[in-house]
């Protein structure tokens, strides 16, 4: 591997190839402000909501592939700005095709109340599955989470606390909550798929 340069920002990224979480959860918080006002500016017709949800699914990316960025070629924050942007345009792209699907009949004046409903309203198909497995297991998917999905999936999946408690002890944004959760979620129902396969 060629050399990396002597930065703390390099330093994180040699050790978060190595398979240290600690230290790619640093380069989050290190970045993920400059990601938000990058994608804020260069994709305006996105709202928070989009863009943390794109900053969630980037880093999931980086994370998975951290193995192969190289950092003689470019800087992990080029890199990352990169994943981001293919995020992005793939959610406009699938949030266009979507919407030629849709038939709209009302003003739209109940979207931001079913909105605000969205995850508080019982369990999903995968919380069901989730509530059924042993907890001894649950706990070792949860484990193997990325750092930054880790305390969020912990109280949603095993405390059972709602979105907005979890908001407000962890002070963090409804939003980013929500995000992370479901990220975690598709994550754990990916190891499961794993191991049946």
């Amino acid at each position: 591997m060629a050399k990396i340069g002597s930065t703390p920002i390099d330093e994180l990224v040699r050790r978060a190839i190595i398979g240290d979480g600690e230290a790619f959860t640093k380069l989050w918080d290190t970045h993920i402000e400059t990601l938000r006002n990058y994608l804020k500016t260069s994709f305006k017709q996105l709202d928070d909501f989009y863009i943390d949800d794109i900053c969630s699914r980037s880093f999931e990316k980086a994370f998975r592939q951290i193995g192969s960025f190289n950092p003689s070629l470019s800087q992990f924050s080029t890199w990352l700005r990169t994943i981001a942007r293919n995020t992005a345009l793939d959610v406009l792209d699938s949030e266009n095709r979507n919407q030629r699907k849709l038939v709209w009949i009302d003003d739209g004046s109940a979207a931001g109340a079913a909105i605000e409903s969205i995850g508080d309203e019982g369990a999903t198909p995968l919380e069901s599955i989730i509530e059924d497995e042993e907890g001894d297991k649950l706990r070792e998917y949860i484990e193997a989470l990325p750092e930054l999905y880790r305390e969020v999936a912990r109280k949603r999946l095993i405390e059972g606390l709602q979105y907005k408690e979890i908001s407000q002890e962890l002070d963090m944004e409804l939003n980013t909550v929500r995000t992370r959760i479901r990220r975690a979620k598709a994550m754990i129902d990916g190891m499961k798929k794993d191991e049946d396969n």
